[in-house]
Parts: C-alpha cells; sequence; structure tokens
C-alpha cells in the first residue's frame, strides 16, 4: 500500500468488468461509495467498461464516469489513477498475472474465486504476497452464508465432538450446470475445469468447516453428459456453433438465448465486436475439454475423510451435507430448486452468479443436530436478502466496509492467500488423478 494511503480515502480499480464484476462495482458505487473511490476499470473490451458505467450512472450523480484502460494500460492504471486495492474479476487463468503485478505495485487484492488455476501460479501468488507484505483476499462468498456459518459454529463448538468423516454431494441443475459447457470454462486451460472454477468454493468449505488441511486425493471424473461425443450417441445433439442467430438452436432446451436478456445483450452480445467471444456455445458441441461429473476422495490432516461428488447435469440445485462425528451428527440439506423448466427464462444476472432462473421451482435449507441417544433438532437459521443466501451482503460489508469494534471474526470467515491455495490444493490434485489413475499428495502441490 502506498505509504499515503492511510491518509486518504482508498482507490479501488475493477479488473475484468464481465457478469461476475457486477456485484463489487456496484457495492463500490453504492454503499461503500463514502469508503472507497471507485478510480478505474481496465477490460480487454471497452464496451463492457461503458456497459458497466452505464449501470452506474444513477448512483454517481454529478461524477464523470470511471476512467477506463485497455489490458495493455494495467500498470500505466495503477500509477496514474493512484489505485491501491485492485479487485479482480477476469477468466481464471489470467488472474494471477493481475493479482502479482498489483502486489508488486504495493496495492493490496481481493480476487473473485478461484484464487488461480494452477499450483506453479498459486505458489507465485504466495511467493509474492510474502515478498511485498501486500494483503489478498479471497471472494469466498459461501462462508459468509449463514447456515454455513451456522454449521462452522457448531463444529467449532463440539456439538459433535470429534469429526471422522464427511459425505458432500453438489449437484448442478440443467440450467445451471449447462452454463459452465457455453461459456470460456469449458476449456480446462481457462478454468482449471469446475474442480477448480466451482468446487474451489465446496473444498474451502471443508477445509474452514474442519479447520484441516488436505493431504491426501484420489479422484475419478470424466465427461460424461455434455460435448459432441455424448450429445451425438445420446441424439441431443444439435448443428449449430452458437445459439444467436441459430435456426438449429431453435426450441433446444440447452441453449441460452442473449437477445432475451437486457444484461447479456449489454454485457456479452453487443460487446462481440471486440473481442469475438460468444457466451451461447453449444454445449454438445467440440471444444469441451472439462468433466461433468467427478467424485472424490480427501484424506486430512485431522484424519478426516472427505467423500465428494460433484453432477452437473442433476435435474434438481443444490447439496447435501453430512458430518460424523464421535459424538453425533450434523446434515444439511440445501434445495435451491426442486426441478428447472425446460423453457426457464433468465434474468441475466442468475446464471452467472446464483444457481435459480426465474421459472425454477424453490426448495428448502434444512440443518439438522443428530447427537447420540438424542431426538434429532432441527437449527433454524434466518437467511438474508442477497445471493447466496445473504452471504454476497455479508461479504461485501466485510470486503469493503469497516469491522465494529470488538468484532473479531470468531469464525474466521475472511479467506487470505493461503485459504486460496488450499482451496486450490485439493482440485489440482484431483484434475490429476483423474489423469494418472493414482492418489496425489495435495500439500506437495504448493510446494517448490
Amino acid at each position: 500500500m502506498p505509504p499515503d494511503a492511510a491518509l486518504r480515502r482508498r482507490r479501488c480499480a475493477v479488473v475484468g468488468l464481465g457478469a461476475r464484476a457486477q456485484l463489487f462495482t456496484e457495492a463500490l458505487a453504492g454503499p461503500y461509495a463514502d469508503q472507497i473511490d471507485l478510480a478505474a476499470f481496465c477490460d480487454v473490451n471497452a464496451h463492457r467498461m461503458a456497459v458497466h458505467n452505464t449501470w452506474l450512472a444513477p448512483a454517481r450523480p454529478g461524477l464523470p464516469p470511471v476512467p477506463a484502460y485497455g489490458a495493455d494500460d494495467f500498470a500505466e492504471m495503477l500509477h496514474r489513477e493512484r489505485i491501491d486495492l485492485v479487485v479482480v474479476c477476469t477468466v481464471d487463468h489470467l488472474h494471477d498475472h493481475y493479482i502479482v503485478r498489483a502486489l508488486e505495485a504495493g496495492c493490496d487484492v481481493i480476487t473473485d474465486k478461484p484464487m488461480t488455476t494452477t499450483a506453479e501460479r498459486a505458489r507465485g501468488i504466495l511467493d509474492t504476497q510474502r515478498r511485498t507484505g501486500g494483503e489478498v483476499r479471497v471472494a469466498f462468498n459461501y462462508r459468509y452464508n449463514p447456515v454455513h456459518s451456522a454449521v462452522r459454529g457448531l463444529l467449532a463448538d463440539g456439538a459433535i465432538g470429534e469429526i471422522g468423516s464427511v459425505h458432500f454431494e453438489w449437484l448442478l441443475d440443467l440450467r445451471h450446470g449447462a452454463d459452465y459447457f457455453r461459456r470460456w470454462h469449458r476449456d480446462k486451460a481457462n478454468s482449471g475445469g469446475l474442480m477448480v472454477h466451482k468446487a474451489t468454493h465446496h473444498f474451502d468449505l471443508v477445509n474452514w468447516w474442519l479447520g484441516a488441511r488436505p493431504q491426501t486425493v484420489y479422484a475419478q471424473g470424466g465427461l460424461f453428459f455434455y460435448g459432441d461425443e455424448a450429445g451425438t450417441r445420446r441424439g441431443l445433439a444439435r448443428d449449430y456453433a452458437r445459439a444467436h442467430g441459430s435456426p438449429a438452436a431453435e426450441g433446444d432446451p440447452f441453449a441460452i438465448r442473449l437477445a432475451d436478456s437486457s444484461v447479456l445483450t449489454a454485457l456479452y452480445l453487443n460487446a462481440e465486436m471486440e473481442d469475438g467471444y460468444h457466451r451461447d456455445q453449444n454445449v454438445f458441441g467440440p471444444g469441451v475439454n472439462i468433466e461433468d461429473d467427478m467424485a472424490v476422495l480427501v484424506r486430512y490432516s485431522t484424519g478426516a475423510t472427505l467423500t465428494y461428488h460433484l453432477t452437473a447435469y442433476a435435474p434438481w440445485e443444490g447439496y447435501r451435507i453430512a458430518f460424523n462425528g464421535s459424538e453425533g451428527r450434523v446434515e444439511l440439506l440445501v434445495e435451491e430448486s426442486t426441478w428447472t423448466r425446460p423453457d426457464a427464462r433468465t434474468d441475466g444476472a442468475s446464471p452467472v452468479l446464483h444457481g435459480a432462473a426465474a421459472g425454477d421451482e424453490p426448495g428448502r435449507t434444512q440443518l439438522l443436530l443428530r447427537r447420540f441417544w438424542e431426538d434429532p433438532r432441527e437449527i433454524k437459521v434466518p437467511t438474508g436478502e442477497g445471493g447466496h443466501g445473504g452471504g454476497d451482503v455479508r461479504m461485501l460489508a466485510d470486503l469493503f466496509g469497516e469491522r465494529p469494534p470488538g468484532d473479531t471474526d470468531r469464525l474466521g470467515r475472511a479467506a487470505n492467500a493461503a485459504d486460496g491455495a488450499l482451496s486450490l490444493a485439493t482440485g489440482l490434485a484431483a484434475n490429476r488423478s483423474f489423469e494418472t489413475g493414482l492418489p496425489v499428495d495435495a500439500r506437495s502441490l504448493m510446494e517448490r
């Protein structure tokens, strides 16, 4: 951080102005505008930066548009705009590029998950963070979901004693799951696959819940449902590269219609002339090289084990978790939608940020404490407004607000670069196990 930073308001730049950045730009222009200056945008696509400026204009009356810089001008932006905080929301494999350069320029960093996509890049971030003394925060909003915090509190307070094992199943429905196979995520070089891009959330939760580090990982996974081979074999494939303007995509329940959403039209369809990126690719077309069905077994430093399964083509959206302890069991069921209509329309934000869309049937949340020799007890947890059960709002307050005096974050929800690396260790080890068919020492991945 520059030496005069403590004497003035922090100046923040947001890098990567896709849909995910909207969560941060609206917070910085709205509830936290009195504490942090939204000083710059940086992106490869000038149109997307202009769209964000248009959206933010009503919240910034009398202020000029946020200065916009191309990706090649990142270093110049940091210097000219006197930036001391950078929020990174780019394509996953570019996160470390901006995190490292920001730290070396004396800035602190907030990065969207995953922190990066390879062990080498993660080590580079950790080395730079230690050398520069800058702060790196990873935006693990699931830690701030009230029901997840309640689970953390139960386990930390010894409600079921010592934890022996965890069973964790995460289901992505046919709309949300398919979305990863329409976008840049479908190429593992960009995203690290769902073991990194999506499951980094889940592995971080287990690390946090258990207060433990992953040690040994064995995994099996493959492309079972999406992709050209599976789509052709099951008669689901249609002959189009992208949905917009393609007659063959009409009536395809797996196609997303960008023109039906003002948000997706503004951010992607109207931005194509600059970078050629298509947000609506065919999920059963060529070019998909990530897995859609994955099973993982993990041994932790405490001796506990995790059995984890991620399915990206389920009829309903949600997850089930069970913790087996020496004094009982905790069970969590979250149904984000009980089923998804084939004609469910999107509002533009939901397919990117959330697990439910307009037309989905809402589900329920149930947290049960089952202690030995006692009746099961349901723990009622009030949820909040906003995405992820109110987790987004709470995370933003922690990232951009001032923590009240005496608030020590007893549950340890704030995640740093080390937490980001530990969440990656399980997913990266799983990817390697997919390739080799052998168990992988997750500890060695982050060591030179």
